[in-house]
């Protein structure tokens, strides 16, 4: 695992105290990656939103939809996993 130094905010460091106080998450890492992984799901839920509306409006996929299910679920098991 790769450790990456940020600034954070002050109001933010507040709620991640208050994540690990309240057992939300044992640590102030686990609260962060927390929020990476339902950033990265709202994202991969974003893109299958917005290529369903593309569908709707006749717009084209390139690529196999069974093999776009397929990746989508690799990397949505990896988001989990972690």
């Amino acid at each position: 695992m790769t450790t990456i130094s940020i600034p954070i905010p002050e109001n933010l460091v507040e709620f991640i105290d208050q994540m690990v106080k309240s057992g939300e998450a044992e640590t102030k890492a686990e609260v962060v990656r927390q929020a990476l992984r339902r950033y990265a799901e709202e994202e991969a839920i974003t893109a299958v939103l917005k290529s369903r509306q593309e569908m709707k409006e006749g717009k084209l996929l390139n690529g196999d939809l069974v093999d776009l299910v397929k990746e989508f679920r690799k990397k949505e098991s990896k988001i989990s996993k972690k």
